[in-house]
């Protein structure tokens, strides 16, 4: 492989796994820090930015994974919920048994056996904390592929456009919730209010 195509390939590679390493990273380590912040006053520290910085890095990984099986795209051109839904099961799904594998092989290089699997995971497994920070991945990958399917779907950047320079001249300007809501009220009670 040429080194310009190997350049290519590289930043390609990095650019698909930044955004959703750094949108766990920030997730996860919330969720650390709220932990924490619930259990001082038990004067116990359950988890580590640390260990959530490298649990969002894992999740990078996956995605990258996950977005190199071509079945992924099947749904892009139905509606919006479904490539959304169908994406955050695999991605949940590749997490897991890419987290639960890594348990495996972290129980075989501290001297596990083969043939003691079973009953690590049996007896051993901490599944309630592995089943917390899964049903919080599934949750964070909703919102993940919630932006990324959105700003697929209005393309060239307009997403960023729109959050951090200025408003899109797609997009409808938004109402007051007040004003909302009389308007709301006067159409569907039009007696109610004088002419």
């Amino acid at each position: 492989m040429p080194k310009s195509r190997l350049l290519t390939f590289l930043i390609k590679e990095l650019q698909e796994v930044v955004p959703p390493t750094v949108f766990f990273a920030i997730g996860f380590n919330l969720l650390v820090l709220t932990t924490d912040l619930i259990l001082a006053d038990y004067l116990v520290s359950l988890g580590s930015f640390m260990v959530a910085t490298v649990t969002a890095l894992v999740v990078g990984k996956s995605v990258l994974i996950a977005n190199a099986m071509p079945y992924l795209r099947r749904f892009d051109t139905a509606p919006m919920i479904q490539p959304i839904l169908f994406k955050t099961v695999v991605y949940w799904a590749v997490v897991f048994a890419v987290r639960f594998l890594e348990k495996l092989v972290e129980y075989l290089f501290a001297g596990g056996s083969l043939r003691a699997i079973p009953e690590y995971v049996a007896m051993h497994f901490t599944w309630h904390r592995f089943a917390a920070i899964q049903i919080w991945i599934f949750v964070l990958f909703l919102i993940y592929t919630s932006i990324e399917e959105l700003h697929a779907r209005l393309g060239d950047g307009e997403l960023m456009k729109m959050f951090f320079t200025r408003r899109s001249p797609v997009v409808k300007p938004t109402m007051p919730a007040a004003t909302s809501r009389e308007s709301h009220s006067r159409r569907t009670n039009p007696d109610a209010y004088p002419k």
